[in-house]
């Protein structure tokens, strides 16, 4: 019998576990969500990376350290919502499409969580040899700067996620010697003046990586954010990824499901981008162009008029 086949008859009949902890999951997180400004967000990328660490698509130490000591993580609760996935892996082998990006043809927005992490980790990879800064745009529970790279790595975040972030790497035991911090808040602050002062150089050329954050900023946070990054040295280069005006203002079953849990948690979908007609490169052009910037690279989460994507954006030369 294929593994694949192996692999769902597996997952459906673990499928009340899953359910039991989705339930469990959800709950804790719209608890803490009610009283903390803490951002429970990050939780989606951090949870994907979890799974690819266990499912062997992408190590990441750091990552499963951190989720067994997060107290807006019920250890029951993961351990049942990831049972039906991780059992039916082991037995079979089988590794599910969602997690083994990249395949051939796009991804759709399902799985953009997950392909996603795949096209930042490559643009870092890129330019990790050029540059001499990471600088990681409302980090969240990223953890990339703790992957061993040559280069020295700062983290921009709000002054109320960062502190947490740090205290649950330091009960995990994750060594954060070669990583700055920087508080900031993107809608109220000058996170570029903050950056300096903590020790960043602006004559040095910087990677910086902007990932799941841009939706939740408003437009004119965005355009100030990409217009300083502009003004960086040359060789600099921006990843980020955006979605859809058409999807944000769509009125699906899902969307509809998505914008409720947001709004319970405090943190609402604001921004997107025009992506129609298409295709959506030439609107992305246009708009990083805008910021000062050129467009190096655009990917589409779903078909055009896709509803997301991916783009990697370079300083002009003066």
């Amino acid at each position: 019998m294929p593994s694949a086949v192996v692999f769902r008859v597996i997952q459906i009949l673990l499928l009340p576990l899953g359910i039991v902890g989705y339930v469990l999951w959800v709950g804790k997180l719209l608890l803490r969500g009610r009283r903390s400004r803490v951002s429970e967000t990050v939780l989606a990328s951090f949870y994907t990376r979890w799974m690819q660490h266990n499912l062997g698509t992408r190590k990441d130490p750091a990552c499963a350290r951190m989720m067994r000591v997060l107290p807006n993580v019920p250890q029951f609760g993961l351990t049942f919502v990831t049972s039906p996935m991780l059992a039916a892996n082991r037995i079979s082998g089988h590794v599910p499409k969602i997690y083994r990006y990249p395949y051939p043809g796009v991804p759709p927005l399902m799985h953009q969580s997950a392909a996603r992490t795949t096209f930042f980790d490559e643009a870092l990879s890129r330019y990790a040899g050029s540059v001499d800064q990471l600088v990681v745009l409302g980090a969240g529970f990223d953890t990339r700067s703790y992957r061993g790279l040559d280069v020295r790595c700062f983290e921009v975040d709000t002054p109320w996620t960062q502190p947490f972030k740090r205290e649950m790497l330091r009960k995990a035991g994750v060594d954060t010697t070669g990583v700055t911090y920087v508080a900031a808040d993107f809608e109220q602050e000058d996170w570029f003046d903050k950056l300096v002062e903590a020790g960043y150089d602006p004559g040095a050329p910087a990677f910086f990586l902007w990932e799941s954050v841009t939706m939740y900023l408003d437009r004119a946070a965005v355009e100030s954010t990409l217009r300083r990054i502009a003004g960086s040295a040359p060789g600099s280069a921006v990843a980020f990824d955006y979605f859809s005006t058409d999807l944000l203002e769509g009125g699906s079953l899902f969307m509809r499901y998505a914008k409720a849990i947001l709004d319970v948690l405090g943190e609402p979908w604001k921004f997107g981008l025009p992506t129609t007609p298409p295709p959506a490169r030439d609107h992305l052009a246009d708009f990083v162009a805008s910021c000062g910037l050129s467009l190096e690279e655009q990917r589409n989460f779903g078909r055009e008029p896709a509803p997301a994507g991916f783009v990697t954006a370079t300083v002009r030369s003066p």
